[in-house]
């Protein structure tokens, strides 16, 4: 299991030493939340703070976009550092444009499904994607509690990455802790996203070997 501390949990006041911080510790990427308020009830960062963070490490930037039209961003996103993007299947924007563009310029593109979207949603387009993101919380806030209902979507995509011969990562965000990794990996999960989990343990580097040999 890789993980991608979310910086939603950070100490926002001193992003580049929370950086530096989970990359001492073992991290193996970092996950960016952006946010808009219209297509999640939160405002987070944006490509001027991403840019801003990205000399502190040589880690991958995960950059998930929760915002409605994430194709007129991609750009501005992939100009600021991003390694990986995400964006929503259920965003406004044309999945194919998007992906793409996302392409276009040199970065590994991600789809990511709310909790009520099905996994088949994103099937059509699995043999263009790097990452499959599965949220395991409603997006827009951290420190939710994990659905291990959302399990089920991990399997069935793993399942069909593997039918397909693809080598398709998948990724699960929200709830992720020492308590609930384990269904997590047991699921199929390749990285797992924690912000709490990582940012607030007694001992980081502790926390992140835990949920990487889950």
């Amino acid at each position: 299991m890789k993980v991608a501390p979310s910086l939603l949990s950070c100490d926002f006041s001193k992003m580049g030493e929370e950086i530096i911080r989970i990359d001492k510790a073992g991290a193996d990427l970092v996950h960016l939340d952006v946010m808009d308020g219209h297509f999640v009830p939160n405002i987070t960062i944006g490509p001027c703070i991403i840019k801003a963070v990205r000399p502190y490490t040589k880690l991958p930037f995960d950059v998930h976009l929760m915002i409605s039209e994430p194709y007129d961003y991609i750009d501005a996103f992939a100009d600021a550092g991003a390694d990986i993007i995400t964006f929503h299947a259920e965003a406004d924007s044309d999945i194919d444009k998007t992906i793409d563009k996302i392409v276009s310029r040199g970065v590994k593109p991600g789809l990511v499904i709310k909790p009520g979207t099905p996994a088949g949603t994103v099937y059509p387009y699995l043999d263009r994607l790097y990452m499959v993101l599965v949220m395991t919380v409603e997006p827009g806030f951290g420190g939710q509690s994990f659905m291990e209902d959302m399990m089920p979507k991990v399997t069935a995509l793993k399942q069909e990455c593997r039918k397909r011969g693809l080598d398709v990562l998948i990724e699960v965000d929200g709830g992720i802790s020492e308590k609930t990794v384990g269904a997590a990996a047991k699921a199929g999960a390749d990285i797992c996203v924690s912000g709490t989990g990582v940012f607030k343990a007694k001992d980081t580097a502790a926390a992140i070997k835990f949920l990487q040999n889950a």
